[in-house]
């Protein structure tokens, strides 16, 4: 254990050095599948944001039913016929014909125009949170998918780990320098390495398949590792105002909904007037004569206060909703910019040096065991060593890259507002 302690702290200096020259990225012919190319396809092929369009249209032909007038209508009226006496037949009928037009009191129509225009704008904050939503989600499936295959990459190198180290556990057994144990030992470990590469090319050929459906079309090429790998420097900073972000432009438009439908709710107990003018043609005498009236309802049973108190308390929720929104929306950004700090410390840790020195410590006792230097408890410990270190590091940049995802979400800004400060 000491030897390999020793042997990982020597090499710890070259090792980085040789893990820097090793990041840049190679020439490929076949170019990665970018994060930014998954987005691309989401948003072209996505029904939420089809599903989001249609409520965009929906909304926009109710404010144009919203700004209608009332139709006017076309009224007939006989009197006097179908009775006795006089009144038999059709002899003493009186016909009229006339026109009746309502007329709207009291602002219903504009009223009724605000709220249809408020719920035109929270459509279109609907649409643009589908959009940011979808964005989370396959960003959130990109970085799965990445991920998986590392976790392949490093259940690949444990398995040829493992296959090296029974060959060797053989070899020495065959010389007569080592137990039938030794071969043991390595035999399951090699069978164990096996069972968790078919593992993480499973769930890798899964992530990846996920990502296919939720952009729309197979993912074809390798994924962008080296973006998966870049970690930004996050430090103290000034905090994010929760103010014109998507959450909270949408609570704040459903108050604005909320006031509209209060002064349409007032608007209503104002009585609407119906006016008639119309002829009236007597059967009798062949004259005819005009006739005019008005309709004026009366308010006996429904004045209209319920509607108004109905109202008014939907506007008093709309705004504690607001005041809600605000809160969780700046406590969550906080949390978030603290998680993306968090992880960014730990990832550059975890994929500095240590990585390198556990690379070269576990190369090291593969070669010393084989010489007969190192026992084989000590190289199973070196080789579980790396397999943790870059277990924790591949951890650490997907919480990054969620944190950052999360983040992203959660500061963007809503239509015609802006970018959020940052």
């Amino acid at each position: 254990m000491y030897r390999v302690i020793a042997a990982l702290l020597a090499v710890a200096s070259c090792a980085s050095i040789a893990q820097a020259q090793s990041t840049a990225p190679p020439s490929s012919v076949t170019p990665p599948f970018t994060l930014e190319r998954a987005l691309q396809n989401a948003g072209a092929t996505s029904p939420n944001l089809d599903a989001a369009t249609a409520g965009v249209n929906a909304a926009s032909a109710a404010r144009t039913v919203a700004g209608l007038r009332p139709n006017p209508e076309v009224q007939v009226q006989v009197e006097n016929v179908g009775g006795t006496g006089p009144y038999r037949g059709t002899q003493s009928a009186e016909t009229t014909t006339g026109v009746a037009l309502p007329i709207e009191l009291g602002g219903k129509r504009s009223a009724r125009i605000a709220v249809a225009n408020s719920q035109s704008k929270r459509a279109a904050l609907e649409a643009a949170i589908i959009g940011a939503d979808l964005s989370q989600s396959v960003t959130e499936a990109y970085i799965s998918a990445v991920a998986a295959e590392r976790r392949v990459e490093i259940a690949r190198q444990l398995s040829e780990f493992a296959n090296s180290g029974f060959r060797a556990a053989s070899a020495r057994v065959t010389a007569g320098a080592g137990s039938p144990i030794e071969q043991q030992r390595a035999e399951v470990a090699r069978a164990n390495a096996a069972v968790a590469l078919e593992t993480a090319v499973r769930d890798a050929d899964v992530a990846r398949e996920n990502l296919a459906r939720l952009i729309g079309q197979p993912v074809a090429g390798p994924l962008d590792a080296f973006w998966f790998e870049r970690v930004g420097t996050y430090g103290p900073a000034e905090s994010i105002s929760a103010a014109g972000t998507l959450t909270v432009a949408a609570a704040e438009t459903d108050l604005t909904t909320a006031d509209a439908r209060v002064r349409l709710a007032r608007s209503q107990r104002i009585p609407d007037l119906t006016l008639t003018a119309a002829a009236r043609r007597l059967s009798q005498t062949g004259d005819t004569a005009a006739v005019f009236g008005v309709n004026i309802p009366f308010p006996l049973f429904n004045s209209g206060r319920a509607g108004v108190a109905l109202a008014q308390a939907e506007r008093s929720q709309a705004d504690a909703r607001r005041r809600v929104a605000i809160i969780e929306t700046e406590q969550a950004i906080a949390l978030a910019r603290t998680d993306l700090a968090n992880a960014a410390s730990r990832a550059r840790t975890a994929g500095g040096p240590a990585l390198a020195a556990a690379s070269e410590a576990a190369r090291i006792a593969q070669i010393g065991y084989g010489q007969g230097k190192f026992s084989q408890l000590e190289l199973l410990e070196a080789q579980r060593t790396l397999a943790d270190t870059r277990q924790g590091f591949i951890d650490a940049l997907v919480a990054f890259h969620q944190a950052e995802a999360r983040l992203a979400r959660l500061i963007t800004p809503a239509p015609g507002t802006g970018a959020t400060a940052q």
